[in-house]
Parts: structure tokens; C-alpha cells; sequence
């Protein structure tokens, strides 16, 4: 009898539709990357065109994020654009100067900071460090500020270069910036709140506003709540590709009744994703209504979803990869929504609300240290998880350990 099911399986499997073998693929792509999956099947079609709907958006670009269409962030001019605009400028007026500025813009990593191999360059240059050094120190005088330097204490004093500050109130302003680590040892100067106050305001990083912005989100739903505070869910089909048949043939043959069999299938399979992916939206909803309404994300599981809809887990978790949800909290990823239960009512994203909230409001002398971030969590929920675990989640939210978080405070005093 196994042997019988067996084959049974496999023959359903190698009868499985054209359809059902598109809408996979279909299924798994996020809304960017629709067309381009189904590219190969329209080239071998005759019979099908495809309008698409970023062709139209295009047309339409604007230089003004507009989330009603679904584009959470707009491709602005990226930092190595702006930077190589400000080379052709006074400030590096030699082809000389010209060319070391364009290496420094080219080896600046995702901060701003600059990590190129200067002994190496200057090498194969046949210049001096000094000489390099002196064109990079005009970095000082360029937008954004900061960028170009080589560590946090440096950017801070190319900042403070740009400041028209009297010169005790500079003076004291550069001391602290060199020994940042003891600020507080300057505490009993006559400018040390001036000086201090002023340091707040420098960029950290120096190329913060920059680092996101290669980034283009095109979200497959919006969940808003209209004006009678009903929630309502709504696929974002100004991208969706438009798939036209071509009825004019009048000749029928076996090709031609393949090729018109193939088109159904493939609208057929483009309807299936719409429609699966509204109803994980519906359920999304569903389950994190909460959410929505201003409260936590809840433990809910892919297999939650699966089970709802008959599917795999593993194809409910390919189906939300790379999508994106638009509410009225903002922009999120649709696998936002699927936290671990740490047990029945408690998920992750709570705890890392909660590391939130104790790290918003710890003493700056002393920030909470990982395992004091455990300990205060193992007695607020009565769970048990391990450091490590802490230190995953502080990592998830962009928060950096307790040392580095008291130099920050040091500077935002």
C-alpha cells in the first residue's frame, strides 16, 4: 500500500497544472521582481503582451514620496553623487587633489567613515601620506559633515571646524572631543554646557541620512483604518503587470490552443497571487488587529496561516518573503508579523518593546549592561532565555552595548 501511495504521488505530482506550477514562482516573488519572473513565459508566447504598470509609474515619477503608491522611499541622489559634485569645486581645484578626493569617496564604508588602503595608494601613486592626508583633511570643509574622517573623534572635529565659535568656547569644545572618553572631567569649565550642547548636534555617523536611501520598498498592501475607524485592507495593484491575449487569430491548431491554454494559466496564476495575497493580509489583520490599533505585535506562527489556507508552512514563509505592508504605524515587512512565542501569550517583539523601554529610561552613568537587561527581563515576564539572546535582540534593534551606549550619552548630556 505504500508503494501504492507512493506512485499515486508522484502521478498527482507530474499532473500538477500549468497553473499550479506558475503561481509558485509567481507566488514567491515580491511585487519588484513580478515582471521579471514572468519575462520567460511571455517571450515564448505569441499570443500574450503585458502592459506594465512600472512603465506607467514612471512616466508619472515624482520627486516626492508618495506612500498612497506604494513606494515607501524614492531613489534620491546617493552620498558618492553628492560627494563627487563637490569635487569639482575649489576645494580640489588639481587634477592631483581631484583624484586622491575621488579614491576617499570610493572607499568610504556604510557610515561615512573612510576606510581606503592609503599606504597602498600612495605606493602605487608615488605620493607622500602627507601629501594624501592634506586633501583629505579638506573633507572637513564638505556636506555632510564629518564625512571622510577616519573614526568618530575625527568626525566630530571636522563638525566643530564648520562652527564660528569664540575661541575659549572652541578650544574647550576640541579638548573634550580629544579625551571624549573623560568628559566629564570638564565638567567645572565655564563653556562646558555651551560645548557640549554644541557636540550633541553633530551627525552620527556622518553619513546617517544617506544610509537607507539605495533603497527602494514597493509594498503589496495597505491596512489603514478609514474614517469610521473600520480597518480596511487593500492590495496595491498600481504595479501589478497587466497580462492582454491576443483573440484575433482565426486559425486553430494545436500550437495555438497550447499557447492560448498557457496565457489562461498564467493570468489564471497572477489572480491566485492577488488572491492569496489579500487573504494573508486579511489574516495578518486578523491576528495583529491589536497592532494596528496601537498595541503589540502577538505571537503568531506560520503554521497558523497554513493551516488556514491548506498550504505548507514553508510555502506561507516564502509567500511573505520580501513583501511589505503600509499601515498607519508606518511601513513594515509582512514576516514582521510572525514572531516566536517565548510562551502562549508572550512574544519576542514584547521583549524587545520591553529592552526598549529599559534602555530609554536607564541612568546614563550606568547603562544596563546585557545581563542586567536578562535579569530585569526574567523577572518582568518570568521567562527564561539566556544572554546571548539579549544581545541577538539588541543587535535586531540597532542598539549598541552598554559601553559604547555611555560614550554617547557622554556627548548627548
Amino acid at each position: 500500500m505504500a508503494k501504492l501511495r507512493q506512485v499515486q504521488s508522484l502521478q498527482t505530482k507530474n499532473k500538477l497544472s500549468p497553473t499550479l506550477r506558475n503561481w509558485l514562482p509567481i507566488l514567491h516573488s515580491n511585487l519588484a521582481d513580478l515582471e521579471e519572473i514572468i519575462a520567460p513565459i511571455i517571450e515564448i508566447n505569441p499570443l500574450v503582451e503585458v502592459i506594465s504598470g512600472f512603465e506607467v509609474k514612471e512616466r508619472k515619477k515624482s520627486n516626492f514620496i508618495n506612500y498612497s503608491e506604494g513606494i515607501t522611499l524614492i531613489q534620491k541622489e546617493s552620498l558618492y553623487e553628492f560627494l563627487s559634485i563637490q569635487i569639482d569645486s575649489s576645494l580640489f581645484p588639481t587634477p592631483f587633489s581631484k583624484n586622491i578626493a575621488l579614491f576617499i569617496i570610493e572607499n568610504l564604508d556604510c557610515n561615512g567613515y573612510y576606510d581606503g588602503d592609503t599606504k597602498q595608494y600612495c605606493k602605487e601613486k608615488e605620493i607622500s601620506f602627507n601629501q594624501f592626508e592634506k586633501v583629505r583633511k579638506r573633507f572637513a570643509f564638505i556636506e555632510p559633515m564629518g564625512v571622510g574622517s577616519v573614526n568618530i573623534k575625527e568626525s566630530f572635529l571636522f563638525q566643530l571646524d564648520n562652527l564660528e565659535l569664540d575661541e575659549d568656547l572652541y578650544s574647550l569644545a576640541y579638548k573634550i572631543i580629544n579625551d571624549i572618553d573623560n568628559a566629564h572631567n570638564y565638567s567645572k569649565e565655564k563653556y562646558f554646557n555651551i560645548a557640549m550642547k554644541k557636540i550633541s548636534t553633530f551627525s552620527y555617523p556622518p553619513a546617517i541620512n544617506y544610509q537607507e536611501e539605495s533603497t527602494k520598498i514597493i509594498v503589496d498592501i495597505f491596512i489603514n483604518f478609514n474614517e469610521n475607524r473600520e480597518i480596511e485592507v487593500r492590495l496595491n495593484d498600481d504595479y501589478y503587470p497587466i497580462v492582454k491575449v491576443n483573440f484575433d487569430y482565426k486559425i486553430e491548431n494545436n500550437y495555438l490552443k497550447e499557447k492560448f491554454r498557457e496565457a489562461k494559466s498564467l493570468i489564471d496564476s497572477l489572480e491566485m497571487r492577488r488572491t492569496t495575497i489579500y487573504k494573508v493580509g486579511l489574516m495578518i489583520v486578523e491576528y495583529q488587529y491589536e497592532f494596528f490599533s496601537g498595541g503589540d505585535i502577538m505571537p503568531l506562527k506560520f503554521q497558523t496561516l497554513a493551516d488556514e489556507f491548506g498550504y505548507n508552512s514553508s510555502t506561507i514563509s516564502r509567500a511573505i518573503a520580501n513583501k511589505y505592508i503600509s499601515c498607519d504605524r508606518g511601513i513594515f515587512a509582512m514576516k514582521d508579523f510572525f514572531t516566536t512565542a517565548l510562551d502562549e501569550n508572550l512574544s519576542n517583539d514584547t521583549i524587545k518593546n520591553f529592552v526598549i523601554q529599559l534602555i530609554a529610561n536607564e541612568n546614563k552613568e550606568k547603562p544596563l549592561s546585557d545581563m542586567k537587561l536578562l535579569l530585569l527581563i526574567n523577572k518582568e515576564f518570568n521567562v527564561k532565555i539566556v544572554r546571548r539572546t539579549i544581545a541577538k535582540y539588541r543587535k535586531q534593534l540597532n542598539i549598541v552595548g552598554s559601553s559604547e551606549r555611555k560614550k554617547i550619552y557622554k556627548l548627548k548630556t
